[in-house]
């Protein structure tokens, strides 16, 4: 299939202190999925076990899985489908489903069983992770149109490499490919659905985006806010702390005290936890800048006691600085850190 790009408006912004803020103009966008309604769905969150963070999560070694998962229902037609490993969100309307992530490879069948076994016309991937996009093949095969920032599909084209574990990830097949592509923000109607999606400038990889369900009031962010699992960046993808922040600054001025949140992992969040989220990280952003603009390694910074500073405990302390330092060298010209 013929990919898409979209023709979309770019805007990038320059901040004069330590992050980069972009700012993406909207672009009319007129895109209709015709699929069945979705089934009735019930069900309740569960919250998976840690998996190390970013392109490591593997799929191959799980069972496959052709049961239904939990759900839960977050408005009439807006539906989350919980434990893919990841989150998956459901969206029916009279033009039927569109679904957002599309769970791991050993987890497709079951999602596509939570649908009540319905077609699923349209997809977004909100990154390029195994995790999010396993079952892109499945549901690419049976004519879903799979929408992603172009950068997400780039990385799904390619063999990538995997420096966590010094391995190789072999390129999805070309029905697993995303078919329309954008470059910053569009929008889109489903049924009654208004529907907004932009990009989310390296905040967890370099191709991050949300999906906000406007009428519902429901906003899908990836894994760009983390309220259980450790944050991860793949500072190899092109995340960092920075990116992240100023992710959730986006992501804040969509929101409302009412609107439903949904990460990768975890429970459906409310803006004041993603508002305390996103404090959290602005304090690990400063001190850990600081730290790098004065030569210090992510050892340092743990001995420091920097991630003590925050009303949060972390699975791998380490590794998560260890991100951060890799994100921040990467980034140095961002925040000015000193080069000798």
């Amino acid at each position: 299939m013929t990919t898409v790009e979209q023709d979309v408006t770019t805007a990038a912004v320059s901040t004069g202190d330590r992050r980069s803020f972009l700012r993406a103009s909207l672009s009319g966008l007129a895109v209709l999925a015709s699929v069945p309604v979705l089934a009735s769905l019930e069900g309740c969150q569960q919250v998976p076990s840690r998996q190390p963070p970013g392109p490591t999560t593997t799929t191959t070694t799980a069972t496959a899985r052709k049961s239904a998962l939990p759900t839960e229902k977050l408005s009439d037609h807006v539906t989350l489908i919980t434990g893919a490993p990841a989150n998956v969100v459901a969206l029916s309307s009279s033009d039927g489903i569109l679904l957002v992530d599309s769970g791991s490879s050993a987890s497709a069948h079951a999602v596509h069983a939570s649908l009540g076994g319905a077609p699923v016309h349209t997809l977004f991937n909100t990154h390029y992770h195994a995790d999010q996009t396993g079952g892109n093949e499945l549901f690419g095969k049976a004519g879903a149109e799979i929408h992603a920032h172009l950068i997400t599909r780039q990385w799904l084209a390619t063999d990538y490499y995997v420096p966590a574990e010094d391995r190789w990830v072999k390129a999805l097949p070309a029905k697993a490919l995303p078919t329309v592509t954008f470059r910053e923000k569009g929008e889109m109607k489903a049924g009654a659905e208004s529907i907004e999606f932009g990009y989310l400038l390296e905040a967890h990889t370099r191709g991050d985006i949300y999906v906000f369900f406007r009428d519902a009031n429901v906003l899908v962010v990836g894994d760009v806010a983390s309220p259980l699992r450790d944050p991860a960046l793949d500072w190899y993808a092109g995340g960092w702390l920075g990116g992240r922040v100023d992710a959730m600054d986006n992501l804040l001025a969509l929101a409302n005290d009412a609107t439903k949140i949904v990460p990768s992992y975890g429970p459906v969040m409310t803006r004041a936890q993603l508002k305390a989220e996103r404090d959290m990280m602005v304090h690990l952003y400063d001190r850990t800048t600081e730290l790098t603009d004065h030569g210090r390694s992510a050892k340092d910074m743990l001995e420091a006691g920097v991630l003590n500073e925050v009303n949060r405990k972390f699975d791998d302390p380490y590794r998560f600085l260890y991100d951060v330092s890799k994100g921040h060298w990467a980034h140095y010209t961002n925040f000015g850190g000193n080069v000798v």
